[in-house]
């Protein structure tokens, strides 16, 4: 196992990131969008040949066996340098997550050093039209068969569904169980006969999610991942690693406030929308002090960042069409961005489930009626 130092290694990565940054994609963030997944895929075999995939998983994976200090290391450089740490996080977070830490000896072989050089790209099935913030109550449905599940229902706002060729799928194997005690986890080849995936049209013109569709779907039972009908528990513990590194995040957050800072440069602002523009600022800067005093382990005070930073950006889409005029009424980056706010509202945990989050857990409200 390698010796070098978190610090030593930073240096090693950075200089590595200057000298092929230029072979990246944009920095797209957790998710691959569809018209980039042919270049997030080349920049993650380049990724994993140069020896800065899957840094902190085990040797024999096709990782580098050293410790996630150094995978946040990395995540921070690559903030720096404005490249993608890694193809997406479905794959490389959520679904070597869940095989790492539930899977088979078979399916670790299988699927942990493909999917570090993106032979396999992967999807979450885990939405719902009629579950959404509220997943438990997920209707998809897997019907035990011989050796076979039969998977029938509708997945939605799937991310990445029609470049994937492997998902991660919820789906309820006992209904008459309590919600969250029926669910099984299972890994689904998305080529399997029965599967549709439809892209989703946006207000914003693009289809960046999709919905995918399970009819008479056969599953062998070796795809089932954790226990059967434990699939809540192995689904919560891969999403806790969702939340990215706190170093990288305020990388993030710093540009997001020189860009609005930026809006009051030259435009000749009234007084009304110079207070709009201080405000933002003060709020986001408050933000940046709240992760720089977080520490490294995500906690609830997460959805005070996730509900801030929303209702932030949402402010300051509607004050840069404010400012366009009617401008903003046509085509453009300022009339993108107004239609495209409302979804970060709901992606990633609505902001009504966060406001819950908070409420309950950190102030100690009455747990909502159910």
């Amino acid at each position: 196992m390698s010796t070098e130092s978190v610090d030593e290694f930073r240096v090693r990565a950075a200089a590595w990131l200057a000298e092929h940054r230029h072979y990246a994609p944009r920095d797209y963030g957790a998710i691959c969008p569809p018209d980039l997944i042919d270049a997030a895929v080349t920049w993650q075999q380049r990724i994993f040949h140069a020896g800065f995939a899957g840094l902190h998983w085990p040797v024999e994976h096709g990782g580098q066996g050293l410790s996630p200090a150094h995978h946040g290391a990395w995540v921070e450089e690559c903030a720096k340098a404005s490249v993608p740490p890694l193809l997406n996080m479905v794959g490389l977070v959520l679904a070597g997550g869940a095989v790492m830490a539930f899977g088979t000896d078979e399916q670790k072989r299988q699927h942990l050093h493909s999917t570090l050089t993106a032979d396999n790209v992967w999807c979450q099935l885990f939405s719902e039209p009629g579950a959404g913030s509220d997943l438990g109550s997920l209707s998809t449905r897997a019907e035990r068969d011989g050796d076979n599940f039969v998977i029938n229902g509708q997945k939605v706002w799937c991310s990445g569904g029609r470049c994937s060729n492997w998902g991660i799928l919820m789906a309820r194997t006992n209904p008459d169980a309590p919600k969250h005690e029926g669910i099984s986890f299972f890994l689904v080849p998305m080529d399997l006969p029965g599967i549709e995936v439809r892209p989703l049209r946006q207000m914003t013109g693009e289809s960046e999610f999709d919905e995918v569709f399970f009819t008479d779907v056969h599953l062998p039972t070796e795809h089932l991942i954790g226990p059967l009908h434990g699939g809540w528990g192995v689904g919560m513990a891969v999403l806790t690693n969702e939340r990215g590194h706190i170093g990288a995040s305020v990388i993030g957050l710093e540009r997001r406030l020189e860009s609005i800072a930026a809006l009051g440069r030259g435009r000749g602002l009234d007084s009304s929308r110079k207070d709009q523009l201080v405000s933002l600022l003060s709020l986001g800067t408050a933000f940046k002090a709240m992760a720089q005093t977080q520490g490294p382990v995500a906690s609830t005070a997460s959805s005070l960042m996730k509900l801030g930073i929303t209702e932030m950006m949402f402010g300051v889409a509607m004050l840069r069409g404010d400012i366009s005029g009617a401008d903003a009424m046509l085509e453009g980056s300022d009339a993108s961005g107004m239609l495209a706010a409302p979804g970060g509202r709901i992606a990633g945990g609505s902001s009504q489930v966060q406001r819950n989050i908070i409420g309950e857990r950190l102030l100690g409200l009455p747990r909502e009626p159910k």
